[in-house]
């Protein structure tokens, strides 16, 4: 028991441990086994139906439009199961979590999220698998370590862990997953979690390359011919990628503010019959990405089919996610990214002549695309960089997203779509700096276990006790109640002046329980700024330490939160 105590009181300090990494890795593995199981069910159920994997142009048109509309049902029946209040999921949800609850997820919702998700994605829904990727691993990793009633600092740490194995999982880019999780997700860079959450990607990535190989989905892009002569291309063609990523952005936000009155129902019955109708005329905009690029790059497709592709892509998309169908937007990100930069090599090399590559082009618009939709420049560029495995095309795909954040962000205001949700859903995800620095900190690694416990609490004992110059420690009377409750007296000197007499205070103690960070105790103090809380396990009857206000306080004065 020593040796756990040791162990929480270790990992609720922000420090970098080994035991953290450990637990990163195990919740890595299985949060990544998590993401395997996902996969295998969205596959298999396809499989019934399909002729291969995301090929819904195999399927007749009647149903095509039949598809979403069943999909949908199963989708609502579940939600009715487990009460539509934990229909919520996805990324912007994860954020929402990891802010007010150190990332603990409800089971219910992730049960939607896994059941909900596989059904969307098998009935052609223009949704992404990361989304679920995401919500899955927070909800695995968390899982351990609320099990193991660990610090919800660690606790917080082991979900961003979870979340970049999910992402490693699914793509098989453990760099750009890191990356993610940093600049998207944490929104921060600190080493005691950078370390972490490194160890949990590339156990992800490791575990899903054991059972799928390592090649990944898009491992079709050729070795890149762009040269000096494309960037002015690539330049404007950033340029009008975040003008689209303004747009999508824009309408998917005015969709789920509008269709927030409606009860989920005939919001899921009517992204569904808008997704049949469209893959009715369209097939290969149904599903995530893969049909929409591999059609997009196949040779003598003419312009105005790739622009129908795109349109038909970009309102399924904002349709399902913006009428709440559970999946990811990575996904469908890619997709439209793809398409418009196929667009673009066409009109490109239509004005400039010359040999323009597809899928040069493609990528560049994924890089860009990605970049200006989520405000994510560096993860977007890492994760193309992964999914082409060439270098090279680094300095072209910065050429894209620079010019596309650019234009997106500073002349049409355009933030990252996950922020813009939560504000548009009323989620919070923001906390002042002086809590978000003391969330990091675990109480029972900095609470004070020097304590006297006082049998008889008259003023001539508290005085000897406190005049006890070599006893350093905390003075605490444990005083029943009538009604037989317990509470914990704090006792401590105070001067009002250097000359005067000291007087003596006596506060009531707050319980906080152990796996608080120093933030909860901030808050049950800061009105008073004075008195204490007291730490306990299990029984608040039995008190650990205590941490005075004026520790708080020192804690903040002399920057140790970092």
């Amino acid at each position: 028991m020593k040796a756990i105590f040791h162990l929480k009181k270790r990992l609720a300090l922000p420090q970098t441990s080994w035991q953290l990494c450990l637990l990163a890795a195990i919740g890595g593995f299985a949060s990544a086994l998590l993401v395997v199981l996902f996969i295998f069910a969205i596959e298999g159920i396809q499989l019934f139906f399909l002729s291969e994997k995301d090929d819904y142009n195999s399927l007749s048109a009647l149903s095509r439009f039949q598809l979403p509309i069943i999909g949908a049902v199963i989708i609502i029946f579940f939600a009715w199961l487990t009460g539509y209040k934990y229909i919520r999921s996805g990324i912007p949800y994860v954020l929402h979590r990891l802010k007010i609850a150190n990332g603990v997820m409800p089971l219910r919702n992730t049960i939607n999220q896994f059941i909900g998700s596989t059904i969307a994605l098998a009935a052609g829904f223009s949704v992404g698998r990361e989304g679920p990727a995401v919500h899955l691993g927070a909800a695995c990793s968390s899982y351990i370590g609320n099990k193991l009633n660990l610090p919800y600092n660690a606790i917080r740490s082991l979900s961003a862990c979870g979340i970049a194995a999910g992402i490693a999982a699914c793509f098989n880019t453990p760099i750009a997953a890191v990356l993610f999780v940093m600049e998207v997700i944490l929104r921060e860079y600190k080493v005691h979690i950078f370390i972490p959450v490194m160890i949990a990607a590339i156990v992800g990535s490791m575990t899903t390359s054991s059972i799928f190989g390592p090649t990944h989905e898009f491992g079709y892009f050729t070795a890149i011919r762009l040269t000096t002569e494309h960037y002015t291309s690539l330049a404007i063609l950033g340029v009008v990628l975040g003008v689209i990523a303004f747009a999508f952005n824009r309408y998917l936000i005015l969709v789920i503010k509008h269709s927030a009155r409606f009860h989920i129902i005939p919001r899921i019955l009517t992204a569904a019959f808008i997704t049949g109708a469209l893959g009715y005329a369209v097939p290969f905009a149904m599903g995530t990405d893969l049909s929409a690029i591999n059609f997009a790059l196949q040779s003598n497709v003419e312009l105005q089919l790739l622009l129908g592709l795109l349109v038909a892509k970009m309102i399924m998309t904002i349709m399902a996610l913006g009428l709440g169908i559970p999946g990811g937007i990575i996904g469908p990100i890619l997709g439209i990214g793809a398409i418009a930069g196929t667009c673009g090599s066409i009109i490109a090399m239509h004005f400039m002549g010359g040999s323009i590559s597809a899928s040069d082009f493609a990528l560049m618009g994924m890089a860009g695309f990605m970049a200006a939709t989520l405000n994510a420049p560096l993860a977007a560029l890492l994760c193309v960089v992964e999914l082409s495995n060439q270098i090279e095309i680094i300095v072209p795909a910065m050429i894209v997203i620079t010019s596309a954040c650019i234009s997106s962000g500073q002349f049409f205001g355009n933030r990252s779509i996950f922020i813009m949700q939560l504000e548009i859903q009323g989620l919070a995800y923001r906390r002042p700096p002086i809590e978000k620095s003391l969330q990091r900190i675990g109480v029972i690694g900095v609470m004070e276990e020097n304590i006297t416990l006082l049998q008889q609490t008259d003023d001539d004992t508290v005085a000897a006790a406190l005049s006890n110059q070599a006893s350093p420690q905390h003075i605490i009377a444990k005083v029943t109640q009538p009604d037989d409750s317990i509470e914990f007296i704090f006792y401590q000197q105070n001067r009002t002046n250097i000359d005067d007499e000291p007087s003596i205070e006596k506060h009531t103690l707050i319980p906080l329980p152990s796996q608080s960070s120093l933030a909860e105790a901030y808050l049950l103090l800061v009105k008073k700024r004075a008195g204490g809380v007291y730490i306990y396990q299990d029984n608040p009857n039995n008190i650990m330490g205590i941490i005075p206000f004026d520790s708080i306080r020192s804690y903040l004065m002399k920057g140790k939160t970092n």
